[in-house]
């Protein structure tokens, strides 16, 4: 977003390579930074999965994800969450809740629920911060405990919340990321060599390419439904009971 302010309203020469762990610019598949955060979501869900069985409780895990739910959705399903809340649709509390009472009255006496910070309750905002980052957007954070305080008011089943915040954002790399970050910046390199200037290495398929800066964020690249479809498959439903 910024380098495409400073080639239009300053004309500076840039080459740009897509770097964001909500994995939200569009032209490319997947940017690099986003790997990494999946990964640090699903080893924190797999150890919420031993206290939330050994205690009998719910667990409300929040992820980052400002618009998009991609960490949401590709973490918790990798880590086995129970159910999976986004930005793109609003949350319907009562689903929540009915899934939790299910999963208990068909004997598993725990769940797992990951929640994008992004997300909003039905007919409410997000939860907010006043103050702003430093890129001037509004701060997000609390869905994750509100969310706890609601469901443990309604199941009456103990439950918690944890913010995994910014440790989704530091350490080491995996080695998806750094190939990809490698693969980006030879062809930057090359692109700024030639002075291809304006343009943003992208992942699409298999292979590096290059493509406007324009392309990569002109609009939001939210959530495939597709994809969240299928995470939707594992969240405990009531049993439907079909009339003759």
């Amino acid at each position: 977003m910024g380098s495409n302010r400073m080639q239009k309203e300053h004309n500076l020469n840039v080459v740009c390579v897509p770097k964001t762990i909500d994995n939200d610019l569009g032209a490319t598949d997947f940017t690099f930074g986003f790997d990494t955060a999946v990964s640090i979501v699903t080893e924190a869900i797999d150890r919420l999965h031993t206290t939330a069985e050994s205690h009998n409780r719910v667990l409300v895990c929040e992820v980052m994800g400002r618009h998009a739910g991609w960490i949401a959705c590709y973490g918790g399903m990798a880590g086995g969450a129970h159910y999976i809340l986004v930005p793109e649709l609003p949350i319907h509390l009562q689903d929540v809740v009915d899934s939790i009472k299910v999963a208990h009255s068909r004997g598993r006496k725990y769940s797992i629920i990951v929640v994008a910070e992004g997300a909003k309750l039905e007919e409410k905002e997000s939860i907010k911060d006043e103050n702003l980052d430093a890129f001037g957007h509004v701060k997000l954070g609390g869905i994750g405990e509100t969310l706890a305080s609601l469901i443990e008011k309604q199941t009456g089943f103990e439950t918690r919340a944890t913010v995994l915040g910014h440790i989704q954002r530091g350490g080491s790399p995996t080695a998806f990321d750094r190939v990809l970050a490698t693969r980006f910046g030879v062809l930057a390199a090359d692109l700024a060599h030639e002075k291809k200037f304006g343009r943003m290495v992208a992942l699409q398929g298999n292979k590096i390419v290059d493509v406007p800066v324009s392309a990569g964020v002109d609009s939001l690249k939210t959530l495939d439904m597709d994809l969240y479809k299928v995470a939707q498959v594992f969240f405990d439903q009531p049993k439907v009971t079909c009339e003759v």
